[in-house]
């Protein structure tokens, strides 16, 4: 009888092993929902930001899916219309990037604020964890419209307590080299900067829902 009882303890133990490994090897997916920064406009198929962050990540064993939800253009009007239904069930966090059109159009932050504010609502509602990355304003937006639409993406960091990217185009902004002939969107090498400085906040992003995951 005691044998039996030590048996089945002992498959308990080894049950319970295997699927703790199994529950910490899941993947965790994520979406990369942005305009055209994020959805890697006119770079080669594979050279988009989603992409290389994915291999980047993968490379140093993070078990990790980004699905690329990047719409060149878009807005933050436009992100909300259909942030629903362009985040998959499924999905683990999302890298929000938006807002940089916003600012070439000289849309109101107020209006872009608002906006971003429901989007991460409606992903938090959902369950879905949020990384937000921040943009600045262009320099001939003037001073004014700078040190209004700058500081929003701080203040729903906060609002929400949720992760913050500071600056999404930080170390390209200012480098031709890694710029597109247009001087706004990153080339290949250009994504790479990205990704390289973006890595350990999207590292720490991923053992977050990965520890509440568990």
């Amino acid at each position: 009888m005691r044998f039996k009882v030590a048996a089945l303890h002992f498959a308990v133990i080894v049950f319970s092993l295997i699927f703790s490994t199994v529950a910490q090897a899941r993947t965790i997916n994520l979406v990369g929902f942005g305009d055209s920064l994020m959805a890697g406009y006119q770079l080669p198929p594979g050279d988009g930001f989603p992409e290389k962050l994915q291999a980047a990540l993968k490379a140093r064993g993070i078990d990790v899916s980004i699905t690329n939800a990047g719409v060149s253009g878009d807005t933050t009007t436009g992100g909300l219309a259909r942030i629903d239904w362009s985040i998959p069930d499924g999905t683990d966090g999302v890298i929000l990037e938006l807002g940089a059109n916003d600012a070439l159009r000289g849309i109101p932050p107020e209006q872009s604020e608002k906006n971003l504010d429901q989007m991460i609502s409606r992903l938090k509602e959902r369950g879905i964890a949020v990384l937000l990355a921040g943009m600045m304003a262009p320099p001939n937006m003037g001073a004014d419209y700078a040190e209004r639409f700058n500081p929003i993406y701080q203040k729903l960091a906060e609002k929400h307590g949720v992760e913050l990217y500071p600056f999404f185009l930080d170390g390209v902004v200012l480098d031709a080299d890694l710029k597109l002939d247009d001087g706004m969107h990153p080339n290949a090498r250009g994504v790479d900067v990205m990704v390289e400085k973006m890595e350990p906040a999207v590292t720490k992003f991923v053992e977050t829902i990965s520890s509440v995951k568990k």
